[in-house]
This record gives structure tokens, C-alpha cells and sequence, in this order.
């Protein structure tokens, strides 16, 4: 009996976690059951489910412990406060397309101090920006259409603003990381964009990234089942 509780009480599939101070807690996307849980224990046994039948591909949270979650079926973000059955509509919600009200599959999202939220925008080739209770994003990176000139991305996955206002994305599929100033019309390769491989200056088909304190890099090179480190760039 404990073998079976065990197992439903346990996320097989996991594919985003973080963390919450506040609660001293882990909140994870089970991606095989389609759900966000919080764990208030390393060994995963007690736990609650936040949200239901959700295929998130970005989860992130605010320092009032606010839970956004990127919908990628639904082409949206959404806000969940403690206690919510349903969060509340952030980002787009206006269907599938390419207008600034609107998402096309997002998939990595990045909440700053002002509560702004920065969201890879995957099939639209573009990071947007969407500051606090506005109803349209503003493109801060590609919206160029695909491609790999220092104007585009191509599907685009993680997403990071540092506290320069600089803002670093995984350029899925051209393996390679940009980061683009506030503003700039291009960006530039910070690593990668040797093509797709596996030697230390390449990489193939990044997802995720992030910085430690000393604002070393990291980036979850996803073909090459590694995780890559680069200095202080």
C-alpha cells in the first residue's frame, strides 16, 4: 500500500522547479500528469497540488510568492496567489498569433523587481516584455521573424534580465545564447553560435539558463546532456 502512495505522491516526470522562501518550499511541473505541485520536503512526500490539468512550459515566482506559469496549449501566463482555483490572466489569452496582445506557444518566463515578466515567445521568434496590469507585451528581443542574424532568434527558451537590464536568451535553434541590451535593434552571441555540436564552444539546442552570485553562467545544453558553465561574461 505505502509502495502505491509512494508512487502517486511522487513526480516521475519533473520539468521545472523552483523555489519559495516564503514557504521554505519546491513548487514542480509534473509534466506526466499535467500538474504543479509544492513539496515541503526533500523526500517528496508532502505535497499539494496547485494547479491541475496545465501544460507548462515556464514557471517562475515573485518575491510575494506568486506563482506565473507559462500555458503553452492555451497561449498565456497566468498569476496563481496561495488558494487560487483559478490564476489570474497576465499575458496574452487572445489566442494563437503574432499581435502584441498576444502569445504563440511560450515557453520560458522571468519575473523582475517591478513585477514586469519577460516571456520567450517560442513560435514567434521573440522575447516580450509585459509590464504589470498592461494588456500588450513589447518585443525586447528578435520579432524578426526565424532566423540567425543578430536581429532573429529561432525558438527561443530561456529567458534572464540581469540587473543591468540586460537580457540573456537560449537561442534553441540556432544553439547558441544572445544576450540584447534594453533598446538595441540587435544582439550578440554570448556563447555558442558555432553551429550545432558538442565541442565546448558549441552547443545543441540549449533550454534553459542561469546565473549564480558571481554572475557565472549557466545553460542546460539539452542534446549534449550536459549543463554547461562559462565564467563571468
Amino acid at each position: 500500500g505505502n509502495e502505491k502512495e509512494n508512487q502517486n505522491n511522487q513526480s516521475k516526470d519533473p520539468t521545472n522547479i523552483v523555489f519559495d522562501k516564503e514557504n521554505n518550499s519546491f513548487i514542480i511541473y509534473d509534466r506526466e500528469k499535467r500538474r504543479i505541485l509544492r513539496y515541503f520536503d526533500k523526500k517528496q512526500t508532502n505535497h499539494e497540488i496547485i494547479i491541475s490539468n496545465i501544460d507548462c512550459k515556464g514557471l517562475t515566482i515573485d518575491r510575494n510568492g506568486f506563482i506565473y506559469v507559462s500555458d503553452w496549449e492555451n497561449h498565456e501566463v497566468r498569476r496563481w496567489k496561495q488558494g487560487d482555483k483559478k490564476g489570474e490572466l497576465v499575458a496574452g489569452g487572445n489566442g494563437e498569433g503574432n499581435r502584441l496582445n498576444q502569445l504563440n506557444f511560450p515557453t520560458n518566463i522571468f519575473i523582475d523587481e517591478e513585477y514586469s515578466l519577460y516571456i520567450s515567445d517560442s513560435r514567434n521568434d521573440r522575447v516580450v516584455k509585459w509590464k504589470k496590469d498592461e494588456k500588450e507585451g513589447i518585443i525586447v528581443a528578435g520579432g524578426n521573424g526565424y532566423g540567425n542574424s543578430l536581429k532573429q532568434l529561432d525558438s527561443p527558451r530561456g529567458v534572464f534580465v540581469d540587473h543591468l537590464v540586460q537580457i540573456y536568451a537560449t537561442d534553441y535553434g540556432n544553439h547558441r545564447v544572445m544576450r540584447w541590451c534594453d533598446g538595441d535593434e540587435e544582439g550578440e552571441i554570448v556563447v555558442g553560435g558555432n553551429g550545432d555540436g558538442n565541442q565546448s564552444d558549441q552547443l545543441s539546442f540549449p533550454t534553459g539558463l542561469s546565473f549564480d552570485n558571481e554572475e557565472n553562467l549557466y545553460v542546460v545544453d539539452q542534446e549534449n546532456h550536459r549543463i554547461q558553465k562559462y565564467e563571468k561574461i
